[in-house]
């Protein structure tokens, strides 16, 4: 059986059953492999998005766009993977960034936890915060834009 076939079948049997979420470990040798799979439904179709995650470092993104709420241009930092995106660097502490702030390129303005590694998303320009389109704590999807700088 192809992998894409098990794959396909495993989500039929967890669709049959509700379930959404499924953690995975292995042991090797060398030392154990675990995965978390998260499905959801999308348009009632029965497509699989698998999401490719990147090697956890230093992400720079930046994509001049035009955001419709504030009619601001500037460029935006886009979420590099699907995770969780955090704004602080632990609960209860001072934010990497704010409206309005001034930021220099190489500095971390928010993290995106996946498959529970914490990647620093940096900054690859000097400019100030124009706006924040992402709460602490935010699921996010790949490419999604995260802050505004102009």
């Amino acid at each position: 059986m192809s992998f894409r076939a098990t794959v396909e079948s495993m989500s039929k049997i967890m669709d049959e059953m509700g379930i959404t979420e499924l953690d995975l470990e292995r042991q090797f040798l060398f030392g154990v492999y675990r995965k978390h799979i998260h499905l959801s439904k999308q348009n009632n179709s029965n497509n699989i998005t698998m999401p490719n995650f990147p090697v956890a470092a230093p992400i720079k993104a930046n994509i001049e766009v035009t955001t419709d709420t504030a009619n601001t241009s500037g460029f935006a930092l886009k979420s590099p993977m699907v995770g969780v995106a955090y704004l602080a660097p632990e609960p209860g502490a001072k934010t990497f960034t704010s409206v309005g702030a001034k930021i220099k390129a190489g500095d971390t303005v928010a993290l995106i936890e996946a498959m529970k590694t914490f990647n620093p998303i940096k900054s690859d320009r000097d400019g100030i915060v124009k706006e924040i389109l992402v709460t602490d704590s935010q699921a996010v999807e790949f490419d999604q834009p995260l802050i505004i700088i102009e």
